[in-house]
């Protein structure tokens, strides 16, 4: 009888230990083979999580270089129209001068965006995120350290220099008329440089985008997979634990008896 009631006791104590902590895999002894698979699955999920929010992480960067190449591009159009209505033959030389005062105000604050914009410590547009920059920024995604659990944003986005020399506009001004033709040319090709550039980079955000929303999904199956091993199932936990008090109030009865 007093065996029977130390085994009632213990699981007793299981049940209540279980609806205390709403875990049913505490240890081996409740399922090896559980609990390996478990902490297992556990462990990918921890993995993920933090592979979201270093996924989230590249993604403001990302933005926060799109921004900025957004202000560039405005900057270029603007120069662009400058440039074109210092070409006109019919503007004065003075009122050519109050022009080029605009259009080199204009390169000058091109020049400050692009050594103004940084993330976390990081300039993008000096060619950090250019994909010859002798080190790539890495964004770590899955599980593991193969090339599928990572994107290298350098490879992705290619941003070179954006700057008054890296785009050829180092000496441009529209003081005079044919200044103003070669600063047309010029401003042209930099706008096509920078169109070019903003499109890799709206796919990429677009395609990390994507990927967030993917581990977002993998984090909420696996720790559904997690719960349908080691969780308790309260119901069940709840009938055996009144069973288990009902058995040992009898063990006790029944001891005194004997």
């Amino acid at each position: 009888t007093q065996r029977v009631l130390e085994l009632s006791r213990s699981q007793l104590g299981k049940s209540i230990t279980r609806l205390s902590t709403g875990i049913k895999i505490q240890g081996s002894t409740d399922g090896g083979s559980e609990l390996a698979l478990s902490e297992s699955i556990r462990s990918d999920v921890q993995a993920l999580q933090q592979g979201s929010r270093n996924l989230g992480a590249g993604l403001s960067m990302i933005r926060t270089a799109g921004g900025a190449l957004s202000e560039v591009s405005s900057i270029l159009i603007r120069l662009r129209s400058l440039a074109s209505q210092s070409a006109n033959g019919t503007i004065g030389q003075d009122e050519r001068q109050t022009v080029d005062l605009e259009y080199q105000n204009l390169l000058a604050e091109l020049d400050r965006i692009s050594h103004t914009t940084e993330f976390q410590g990081t300039n993008l547009l000096d060619g950090t995120l250019a994909n010859s920059a002798q080190e790539h920024i890495v964004l770590q995604l899955g599980v593991d350290s193969s090339a599928a659990s990572q994107v290298d944003l350098n490879s992705e986005i290619d941003l070179t220099a954006i700057n008054r020399a890296a785009l050829n506009l180092g000496s441009s001004n529209v003081k005079s008329q044919g200044s103003s033709f070669l600063a047309l040319n010029d401003l042209t090709a930099a706008l096509e440089s920078v169109i070019s550039t903003r499109g890799k980079v709206g796919t990429t955000e677009i395609r990390l985008t994507h990927a967030l929303n993917t581990l977002n999904s993998q984090i909420e199956n696996l720790t559904a997979a997690v719960s349908t091993i080691q969780d308790a199932d309260i119901a069940e936990e709840l009938a055996s634990l009144t069973k288990n008090q009902i058995l040992v109030q009898a063990g006790v009865a029944m001891l005194g008896q004997a």
